[in-house]
């Protein structure tokens, strides 16, 4: 009896073993949990029925099928592809694409495999757009190049349920020959440029010389100008002080001609004089001078100024005026003041002929005063 009983709590064991091996299997099969970032399609007996969201799901056991699609921004590499542009110039070029899939039905019902599907049409897309550019545009318009990638996938993708959110084209690569050639432009470019800033150097160069020596030949000019005024102001001043000298020596000048006039009658040999009254005239002139001078102190007669009659006739009371034009003559040009230096020169000259007019009119009017007198004496003596 024993062994029957020992046999039988086994086999029951063993039953209720499998029952529970299979319950967990039945659980296993019918829970589905989705992640954050995904959406799953369920097939049952190959039918699709719907999109599991993501969090806890129940589906039918062991008839039922999963395919998951994430939900995120993907990024697939284009490879490497060559092309001919539209001038016949071989390049190579390879781009990145992001994708988003954004209905998980049509991803999972219209195409195979979605990213290998974006992949091959980027490829050949990459190509024809390559091919319609020149050479010079796929190096220098990347961003025209990605946007017009980027238009031709979004058609067809969007019947996929995918949308492309961008398309970089990482590099384009020529070929070795026109890159040699490309190499050689830019060297004789950047000679180009060298020579160019060069020649700007040296024309910058030349100009600033020529402005030193427009400065230097406009400070010379102005220390000649400044010459010529101060040759100017000392002629001009000159002249002046030779006026003045005339006026001081004039009058004195007359006095010693009277004088000499006197000692040569003095040595007549008539004891008899008749003065003529200018000669009068003259000696009481001499008389005044000695008066208001010290004789003991000085052996020099000092000269006396004109009377009103002679400044007059000599111009010597404009001297004042010529002092103040020889003080505005620093502001003038250097043509007004050699200008203004010849008419102080003439009127140099106007002094002294007027000093030999005087000195003519003193002689003509002593003769005819001697003749007088002579003829005053001869009555006398009849």
């Amino acid at each position: 009896m024993e062994p029957l009983v020992l046999q039988g709590a086994l086999t029951f064991t063993a039953v209720g073993l499998l029952f529970l091996f299979f319950a967990i299997i039945v659980v296993w099969q019918t829970v589905e949990i989705v992640d954050a970032y995904e959406k799953e399609a369920l097939t049952v007996f190959g039918e699709y029925r719907k999109l599991l969201e993501p969090g806890f799901n129940i589906i039918p056991p062991f008839v039922s099928r999963t395919y998951p699609f994430d939900m995120r921004t993907q990024t697939l590499d284009v490879p490497r592809q060559e092309a001919i542009t539209r001038d016949n110039s071989p390049v190579t070029a390879d781009a990145v694409v992001y994708i988003k899939v954004m209905d998980a039905k049509k991803a999972f019902l219209e195409v195979d495999d979605y990213k290998k599907a974006v992949s091959n049409l980027a490829q050949t897309t990459l190509r024809a757009v390559l091919g319609d550019m020149e050479l010079d545009d796929t190096l220098n318009k990347r961003q025209q190049i990605n946007s017009k990638i980027r238009t031709e996938l979004d058609e067809p993708t969007d019947e996929w349920g995918i949308r492309v959110e961008s398309v970089e084209v990482r590099e384009v690569n020529p070929s070795k020959d026109v890159q040699q050639a490309m190499e050689q432009q830019t060297s004789a470019e950047r000679r180009r440029r060298a020579m160019i800033l060069e020649a700007q150097g040296e024309r910058r160069s030349a100009v600033e010389k020529a402005e030193g020596d427009k400065q230097s030949n406009i400070i010379r000019a102005q220390g000649e100008k400044q010459s010529q005024i101060l040759e100017a102001q000392g002629d001009a001043i000159s002249t002046v002080l030779r006026a003045k000298s005339a006026e001081a020596m004039g009058e004195r000048a007359i006095i010693e001609r009277g004088m000499e006039t006197l000692e040569s009658i003095g040595q007549g040999d008539s004891s008899t004089f008749i003065l003529p009254q200018e000669l009068t005239s003259l000696v009481g002139r001499y008389g005044k001078t000695l008066t208001g001078s010290d004789v003991q102190e000085s052996e020099r007669l000092e000269g006396k100024e004109f009377d009103e009659e002679s400044r007059k006739m000599l111009g010597l009371d404009d001297i004042d005026e010529i002092l103040g034009e020889i003080d505005q003559a620093a502001e003038m040009d250097i043509e007004q003041l050699e200008q203004e230096a010849e008419q102080v020169k003439a009127g140099d000259a106007n002094i002294k002929g007027a000093e030999e007019v005087i000195d003519e009119e003193t002689l003509t009017e002593s003769e005819p005063s001697a003749d007088g007198g002579r003829e005053r004496e001869t009555e006398t003596e009849q």
